[in-house]
């Protein structure tokens, strides 16, 4: 049997998973057929190691991981930190200044760096899911030890319209990325899936031109720009959508499976 990639890059969250954070096995099966062909799977998410590791380990997952929107690179079958990537606190301070002046007071969030990073959770924020968090009031907390990333809510902007402010206003300090509902970001200025993805495949010594990527959210157009193929999954953002080179099923109707069962028929 042969397979026309040598990597398989997937997003977790809307794309691999479904929403009880399960993976069918028709997926599986899809995805065990690829390796059995050659490729190798790197899987890429937003979330940081801490909020990935237990559904990697769940999943008997033991490759490379790209956590953080690209800022850990993560060895999941020896649970090490193989790089990683902080936020200058200094700058993001800055972005968040010059956010509020233009639509107000934002709720906030932040994701500590390490293996054990705590996702820290201000006043008025809401946590997506049922993710450990640690509560903060005082805002010298959330600058008080090295970070990944902000987290950013608007208690009436919508998450498009937060996102195209966050830009207008530091896009020039931070990277915004939106990585789902209710989930707008503050990054290190020019990371994203596809720093962290390339530094991923260059460990296994394969390039762009080797690589399949599947998403569902704006923060992997960038993963999309850099793999010789994207697929969208039927329930992706719209800007995703638009520029895959293909939309599939959705996460939840094994959108992965049925691409990778047709590249691998004969």
């Amino acid at each position: 049997m042969t397979f026309p990639y040598g990597l398989v890059a997937t997003d977790l969250d809307g794309t691999l998973l479904r929403s009880d954070e399960s993976i069918s096995p028709r997926t599986r099966e899809a995805l065990a057929a690829a390796t059995a062909a050659g490729a190798a799977r790197i899987v890429v998410t937003g979330r940081a190691v801490p909020w990935t590791r237990h559904i990697l380990d769940d999943l008997g997952y033991d490759g490379l991981a790209v956590c953080g929107q690209g800022a850990q690179v993560y060895d999941a079958g020896s649970h090490r930190l193989l790089t990683s990537v902080t936020l200058d606190r200094q700058l993001a301070g800055v972005a968040l200044a010059k956010i509020e002046a233009e639509v107000g007071p934002l709720y906030l969030a932040a994701s500590r760096d390490g293996l054990d990073g705590e996702v820290l959770v201000g006043p008025g924020y809401a946590v997506t899911g049922k993710l450990p968090a640690t509560p903060f009031t005082d805002a010298a907390d959330l600058w008080a030890a090295p970070l990944n990333k902000i987290y950013i809510q608007h208690p009436s902007l919508s998450d498009d319209e937060l996102c195209e402010a966050a830009r207008r206003a530091a896009g020039g300090f931070v990277t915004v990325a939106m990585a789902g509902a209710g989930i707008v970001e503050l990054l290190p200025l020019g990371l994203s899936k596809a720093t962290g993805l390339s530094l991923a495949a260059r460990r296994l010594g394969l390039k762009a031109a080797d690589t399949i990527a599947f998403g569902d959210m704006p923060n992997d157009i960038p993963m999309f720009a850099w793999a010789a193929r994207g697929v969208a999954m039927a329930n992706a953002h719209e800007e995703l959508r638009s520029v895959a080179d293909e939309v599939t099923l959705s996460n939840e109707q094994d959108g992965i499976a049925a691409v990778l069962e047709r590249l691998l028929t004969p």
